[in-house]
């Protein structure tokens, strides 16, 4: 090895995201992040030990380009450039804001997607509604069911048939600027307080009617997952009332986190984790009242143009010296013991990365009927647009 293998082997985390940042403010080029992060000497020998392709690369064309739906904030953007670097195929990311955005596209057809991102309670529809493939598993060698941890990924598998592989999991609570807010804060009913209070005009919520009615559901005392109209009312009452001190309703909250424009805002674990490691002052808080606790998945939609490609890319990230770096640099928790073994101590002893159970105890996975729910989609709905 030479000596400046042996550097990029050993690249702190520190360094790596250093060097991230570097990027995404665009002082370096993606040339120099690939080979100082090692992800450039990855792809140029993933034919050899780490196997991220196997034979199924070399037997089928994966053409030129694929396109990828997923979440915010939610990659390493030199994954892609890595797996382009490996293959030869570009990849177009296109970001959605919530699973009903992304149900709504897949029925209306054409997609375009080969990959997706959707989340655990959506699964079950995708397969009710045929709209997702039947995943081949002989396409993706680098995936080891042996070492998932199934409390977050049994949602994959319907009737014995696996429909979707872990991406990683996470929490949803809500992320705070304690420079600016003063008063500590502990739960749900605390967030919808302070953003009428000491955050009016700067606080978020998503734009996602399943965290966003279910926040406000759990801080009324009641059911993450409720779909009883009397609950809906007053999580709807509740909504209305703080609408007019919001500074928005937008999935993507953290450049106006970022920017001090809003300090308080409905969070998803990554992206607590990425503003507290930016801005400490920004603060990760999971309401003990209650909430969300997900897994996100990879599915190939039933009408995917290139599934080759989707094939070759779901397997190049399920190999772990791919996914750790995407874990690095994303903040979600990962699913499978192989990634969580190549992580950092200072990242599995991350508090907002990985909680006490304590702290997950309260929470509720999302239910499959609140996808779809009637009540929920038409509360949304007018919550908007008052």
């Amino acid at each position: 090895m030479s000596r400046k293998e042996k550097d990029n082997s050993l690249i702190t985390p520190q360094r790596f995201m250093d060097e991230f940042m570097r990027l995404k403010r665009g002082s370096v080029s993606r040339r120099h992040f690939l080979g100082v992060t090692g992800l450039g000497l990855a792809a140029t020998v993933m034919g050899g030990a780490m196997r991220p392709f196997g034979s199924m690369a070399m037997a089928e064309d994966l053409g030129k380009q694929m396109s990828i739906a997923t979440w915010p904030n939610y990659h390493d953007p030199a994954t892609f450039e890595a797996f382009t670097a490996a293959t030869g195929v570009a990849v177009e990311v296109n970001v959605f804001g919530s699973n009903e955005e992304m149900l709504a596209k897949l029925q209306a057809g054409a997609s375009g997607w080969d990959l997706f991102v959707p989340t655990n309670y959506t699964i079950s529809t995708y397969v009710q509604l045929g709209l997702i493939d039947e995943l081949d598993l002989t396409k993706v060698p680098n995936f080891s069911a042996e070492t998932e941890n199934p409390r977050f990924t049994s949602e994959g598998k319907i009737d014995g048939k696996t429909f979707a592989l872990p991406k990683n999991w996470g929490t949803t609570g809500f992320a705070v600027n304690t420079d600016k807010i003063k008063k500590p804060m502990a739960s749900w009913k605390d967030f919808f307080e302070a953003a009428m209070t000491e955050a009016d005009g700067r606080a978020m919520v998503h734009d996602y009617q399943l965290t966003t009615i279910g926040s406000a559901l759990v801080s009324l005392g009641y059911s993450f997952n409720s779909i009883k109209p009397e609950e809906l009312a007053k999580a709807e009452e509740l909504l209305l009332k703080v609408k007019p001190h919001l500074f928005a309703i937008n999935s993507d909250y953290q450049p106006a986190m970022r920017a001090g424009d809003a300090w308080l805002t409905m969070c998803w674990t990554n992206d607590g984790a990425q503003l507290n490691r930016d801005i400490p002052d920004i603060t990760y808080i999971l309401g003990k009242d209650g909430g969300e606790i997900w897994t996100d998945y990879y599915a190939i939609p039933k009408d995917a143009p290139n599934k080759a490609a989707g094939y070759a890319l779901l397997n190049f990230l399920m190999d772990p010296a791919v996914a750790v770096k995407e874990h690095i640099a994303n903040g979600a928790p990962a699913t499978d013991s192989r990634v969580i073994d190549l992580l950092p101590k200072e990242i599995t002893s991350n508090k907002i990365v990985y909680p006490d159970e304590a702290a997950l105890t309260p929470l509720e996975f999302g239910a499959a009927v609140t996808l779809t729910d009637p009540g929920r989609a038409e509360l949304m709905a007018r919550f908007k647009s008052a």
